[in-house]
């Protein structure tokens, strides 16, 4: 082997570890994934759908589904909702889910979001929600969302964030991995930009909310060991004035904090892609 080779080499050993990483941990909790409230009854729901407006002709295709509530939330309004995942048993839950629920449109699909498995151009709507945080290679994604949307097609992206702020960057990156050994980033907005420019995409939309996580829930929902419990609140009983402040750290009736996310909306455009059409 060349050296010149061994760079890519290592990074997709890297990458494949992060992605069994990924279907691990949340293999284990799948079915806490489909009714945690923060999932399952985000007011980001609705603006999904309103922000979709869907006329019941259009095929979607939800990226990383997981407990499958933003496919849930569209499939009453599209003709087709594609609901991917990497990991089995989310599927398994979702689908189950699914039918309790009578939706028939959902097709549930095994696939990596960074290799989707579905041909160019075969889509109108692409959503991924609560999911890009834990993508190894989050430019590839992008570029996969935009090689599978038709030209003029629709992107819909919700996801946490992290400050534009370095201290509070650092810090929350900190105590998601912590919590989370398969998380990857939280993107700034400012990194969502380029991100999204560089595959081609208009951003329509941009929409900042907060969302509230007690650390004893947020922790037991990714079943988090112990010591790292104790070193994320010990984190955050240290965390210094302006991170408490920026982050809205409270003590008080539980350790909690306010996490950053945002729902981006944006347009693929009609031609000039930077992908390469998947083999």
């Amino acid at each position: 082997m060349s050296d010149s080779n061994q760079p890519n080499t290592l990074q997709d050993a890297v990458t494949r570890a992060k992605l069994q990483q990924v279907q691990r941990n949340f293999g284990a909790v799948a079915a806490d994934y489909v009714t945690s409230k923060v999932h399952a009854s985000g007011q980001d729901l609705s603006w999904l759908v309103e922000a979709a407006a869907l006329t019941g002709i259009e095929r979607v295709l939800d990226i990383a589904t997981g407990g499958g509530h933003a496919a849930f939330a569209l499939a009453p309004y599209a003709s087709e909702v594609v609901a991917l995942d990497l990991t089995r048993p989310m599927l398994e839950v979702a689908q189950q889910e699914a039918t309790a629920r009578q939706l028939s449109n959902i097709r549930f699909l095994e696939g990596d979001a960074q290799a989707i498995p579905c041909a160019d151009e075969s889509f109108d709507v692409v959503v991924c929600r609560q999911a890009a945080h834990h993508f190894p290679n989050v430019q590839q994604c992008v570029n996969e969302w935009a090689r599978v949307l038709k030209p003029g097609g629709k992107l819909l992206l919700i996801d946490s964030i992290s400050p534009e702020e370095p201290d509070a960057d650092a810090f929350l990156e900190q105590i998601e991995i912590l919590r989370d050994p398969s998380h990857m980033r939280n993107q700034r907005i400012s990194e969502w930009k380029d991100l999204l420019g560089k595959a081609s995409f208009t951003i329509n939309t941009v929409r900042e909310w907060t969302i509230l996580l007690d650390i004893p829930s947020w922790t037991q929902r990714m079943r988090t060991l112990p010591a790292s419990v104790a070193m994320i609140e010990q984190s955050m009983h240290d965390a210094s004035p302006t991170i408490r402040e920026r982050l809205h750290i409270e003590e008080e009736p539980v350790l909690s904090f306010l996490l950053p996310a945002v729902l981006i909306v944006g347009t693929r455009a009609s031609k000039g892609h930077p992908y390469t059409t998947a083999m």
